[in-house]
């Protein structure tokens, strides 16, 4: 006993205390951005940043031969760094500086040098500061830590439903071939009649090609809601939030029930219970992405190129003013790891067809939503371009690169689908549909989509006004032996943040006809 408690008081009055500190700036910006982003992303900063806390600590304490020392100028180092993008970012927001670098940077250097000058002075007391610090260090620590761990937890927590579509009866016919389902997101893609009217847009090259395949298009179809995670978490839940569960209720605004609806959604375990494999991509958005499918496919983000976490994280610290001084820049890395992807998908996509069936194939493309970064061809566009001197997209801004990435994702889209047509064993069946309108639109037209349906020998059980939430209903019903009523096709309107104040929006649609 008298030896563990030895050993406990060196441990507590031995300075460990930047090694624990060197983690906070990662943590403490994963947990602000958790919903956003994998967190397997902070791993590699995670590293680096507490390496290079112990390999300055390591440098210092040979210079000093005095770890307490060593371990207070190690902090204040990582003080300065970790707060310089913060301090800037602050002068910039209240208007008192708008190029505060100037002054920022001579001034961090200097108070760096003063620092370096401090682990001269033998006379400070450094040791009896360390056991204070060493508990701050793990009190700094414990709400970001907090933070992640109960969004991990909540997140695991299945969400209670008012009507389980699953108990339904879904039963193929014996023998029968399943067909594979690729059902393709393209975010915030309008419908035809909503682009030509809003922007003098003609995709009628793209419509006539999708059909020219032996697509269905709706010609008047709205999705169910107006945000993307309202929208996937009933299409793929066949269903309206409200009856999917009572926890939907206007004055509420927490959207982690709806990132649990499309994670675990009816659809997906329905597709399992089949036979199906789930295949599913990275989107740059955590919420939407199925990290346990059977097949989860990303772009590798250990490379060379950093993550948009770990830009993010640099233009916090002081790497920020390297960046203004011309040293480096990461100010481009979310824009190339958003077309990293996007390639990514598209390329994996067309292959897809030749691996083993049955599987459904769930894919979330961020385009033509922001950031636009394609041009004519695929060539790379700054979307910086796009917006005005606040950083905000303007009408005429978003506009004209709304439509340079329609050209570019309309073009690719049909090349996929045909090879994957093309490819497939068994006829595939292709969903192609918008998660809600282009942005700027009037609340009467925000819901106006692209819906399209290769729907191969059932084309007749499709008609102008389908909307997402009898997608699901329909494949099952035609194609695998369900027995779904297709519901109502309404839309629902709902502000920020009461993002479950439902206000039903009509369809005015003029194309409409009575299925």
């Amino acid at each position: 006993m008298q030896s563990l408690k030895s050993i406990l008081a060196r441990i507590a009055h031995f300075p460990w205390y930047p090694l624990v500190f060197s983690a906070y700036p990662v943590l403490a910006l994963l947990s602000v951005n958790f919903d956003q982003l994998n967190p397997a992303l902070a791993v590699r900063p995670l590293l680096v940043f507490m390496g290079g806390s112990l390999l300055v600590f390591l440098l210092l304490r040979a210079l000093t031969r005095d770890w307490h020392r060593a371990a207070l100028v190690t902090l204040l180092f990582e003080i300065l760094f970790s707060t310089y993008g913060h301090v800037e970012a602050l002068l910039r927001s209240e208007g008192l500086n708008a190029d505060p670098g100037r002054f920022l940077i001579p001034l961090w250097i200097g108070l760096f040098a003063l620092t370096a000058w401090l682990a001269t002075r033998r006379s400070l007391p450094f040791s009896k500061l360390t056991s204070s610090l060493n508990v701050v260090s793990l009190v700094l620590l414990v709400f970001p830590v907090y933070q992640i761990s109960y969004f991990l937890i909540s997140e695991q927590v299945p969400l209670s439903r008012q009507d389980d579509v699953l108990t339904e009866r879904v039963v193929p016919s014996p023998n029968q071939a399943l067909p594979d389902v690729y059902y393709i997101i393209l975010d915030s893609y309008g419908r035809s009649d909503l682009l030509q009217q809003a922007y003098g847009y003609d995709n009628s090259e793209f419509i006539n090609a999708l059909t020219g395949l032996g697509f269905y298009v709706a010609s008047c179809s709205q999705s169910n809601y107006v945000r993307t995670e309202q929208s996937l978490a009933s299409s793929l839940n066949m269903d309206y939030l409200p009856a999917i569960s009572n926890i939907f209720v206007p004055n509420d605004i927490d959207r982690l029930p709806l990132w649990k609806l499309l994670k675990r959604n009816a659809v997906r375990d329905m597709f399992k219970r089949l036979g199906y494999r789930t295949v599913s991509y990275a989107t740059g958005f955590s919420w939407s992405e199925l990290y346990d499918s059977d097949s989860y496919l990303a772009p590798s983000v250990m490379g060379l190129m950093p993550s948009e976490f770990e830009a993010l994280l640099w233009q916090t610290t002081f790497g920020e003013a390297l960046q203004e001084l011309g040293v480096m820049n990461t100010k481009t890395v979310p824009a190339d790891r958003d077309r990293e992807r996007t390639r990514f998908v598209l390329d994996s996509l067309e292959m897809e067809a030749e691996q083993p069936g049955p599987k459904f194939v769930f894919v979330h493309i961020i385009s033509p939503h922001p950031p636009f970064v394609f041009g004519p061809a695929g060539r790379p566009l700054d979307p910086e371009q796009f917006k005005d001197e606040n950083g905000n997209y303007s009408a005429a801004g978003y506009a004209a690169g709304y439509q340079l990435q329609l050209d570019f994702i309309s073009a690719q889209m049909v090349a996929a689908v045909r090879k994957i047509i093309e490819e497939s064993p068994i006829p595939p069946l292709i969903i192609i549909q918008g998660d809600h309108a282009p942005w700027f639109q009037p609340k009467e037209k925000s819901f106006n989509i692209l819906n399209a349906y290769y729907f191969p020998g059932h084309a007749d059980s499709l008609y102008p006004t389908v909307s997402p939430v009898n997608t699901f209903r329909l494949i099952f019903n035609q194609y695998l032996g369900g027995n779904f009523p297709l519901l109502q096709d309404s839309s629902y309107f709902s502000p920020i943040p009461h993002i479950y104040d439902f206000t039903f929006i009509p369809n005015t649609c003029t194309d409409t006809m009575e299925k």
